[in-house]
């Protein structure tokens, strides 16, 4: 499987959101990381899983 791993300021700039809010994001399992080394990574799939439910929960 390939998928896409974007850095926290990817996510941030994709969200639009603080470094803050996306580490709390993390931090509290909404959204899905993992850590290579030193370096925290968002799969591109959790992303778009994670906004596909925020929409559904808006709905």
């Amino acid at each position: 499987m390939t998928d896409e791993l974007l850095t926290v300021p990817e996510v941030m700039k994709r969200l639009r959101l603080g470094r803050s809010t996306v580490y709390d994001l993390i931090r509290s399992h909404r959204l899905v990381s993992i850590t290579i080394g030193r370096s925290r990574r968002v799969p591109a799939s959790a992303l778009h899983e994670f906004i596909h439910h925020q929409i559904a929960e808006a709905a």
